[in-house]
């Protein structure tokens, strides 16, 4: 019986201590460099968000018209009188009651035509489906001024003209195509078998549509209708057009009743703009948890 001996390693091999393993950087980790300049980036794109805000801010303190030309001699003469002002000597809750009226109606309406027009593309396959969706985003394609016109002559005849009712259908008619666009993606991610399932229990389209794939689709149509608000909401072209009383301007358009030909009231214009943000980015800042999770939800097919 043979028996083998092991080689003995050296001695300085022996006693050398074992040297420590670096740890392997987890999937998604970045280094302290890479985390410095990503910090750093967001810093800066904030600071560039976030200065135009706080420049109307500081311009709506200052208390004459030419203040813009001189920012420098605000800080020492800040004052809310141009708040008081327009609140007092405006027209502005008219223009308040007006916006909400013309972004809820346009919200309610477009989102409804677009949920049915986006669950219909997505489920059934009727002739020149395809083409059907490429029409709608072919309507996004033209410029506002080709469609003023029109639009005035077809209101004219409906009378509908400075009305709240045909400013609604006006907006509506730009804001439906890219909802119905996004609301059929959005309908595209939800299981077929839902809607088996719910013909198998006695339901018909429509009650499928409502009581199954609608309750499913509210971060979709979330999003959606936070686009059509936004659309109404901003908009001065249609509105300055089609609505001739003063009483019934909107937000955007009343802003408009501070400037002139020769003499702009700037630090007017400058309190309305802020007045009127501060109510829109409290709502979003309520909502936008809802608000991100319709924009992501949509992103994969499950």
């Amino acid at each position: 019986m043979s028996t083998t001996t092991l080689p003995t390693p050296p001695a300085d091999q022996a006693t050398r201590p074992a040297e420590p393993t670096r740890p392997a950087r987890k999937r998604g980790q970045r280094s302290l460099a890479g985390s410095l300049a990503s910090h750093g980036i967001l810093t800066v794109a904030s600071l560039v968000a976030l200065f135009p805000i706080a420049w109307l801010v500081y311009l709506s303190l200052g208390p004459d018209k030419d203040d813009y030309l001189h920012p420098g001699r605000i800080w020492g003469t800040m004052t809310f009188d141009n708040y008081s002002f327009v609140l007092q000597h405006t027209n502005f809750f008219e223009w308040m009651k007006s916006s909400i009226i013309v972004s809820l109606g346009t919200t309610v309406v477009g989102v409804m035509v677009a949920a049915t027009t986006g669950y219909a593309v997505s489920r059934m396959r009727f002739p020149g489906y395809k083409k059907f969706m490429w029409v709608l985003l072919v309507t996004q394609m033209f410029p506002i001024a080709v469609l003023i016109v029109p639009m005035y002559q077809i209101l004219s005849d409906l009378q509908l003209i400075d009305t709240y009712f045909g400013l609604i259908l006006v907006y509506c008619s730009t804001a439906v195509p890219y909802s119905a666009w996004l609301l059929k993606g959005y309908f595209d991610t939800i299981p077929f078998e839902i809607d088996e399932a719910g013909r198998v229990d006695g339901l018909s389209p429509f009650g499928t549509f409502f009581r199954l794939i609608l309750p499913l689709a509210k971060p979709g149509l979330a999003v959606a209708a936070f686009y059509n608000f936004i659309t109404a909401f901003g908009e001065v072209a249609f509105a300055s057009t089609f609505m001739l009383d003063d009483s019934k301007y909107t937000f955007a358009v009343g802003l408009q009743s501070f400037v002139s030909e020769h003499d702009a009231q700037r630090n007017l214009m400058a309190a309305t703009a802020v007045l009127v943000a501060i109510p829109v980015s409290a709502f979003f800042y309520l909502v936008q948890k809802n608000l991100v999770t319709g924009l992501t939800a949509g992103g994969t097919k499950g």
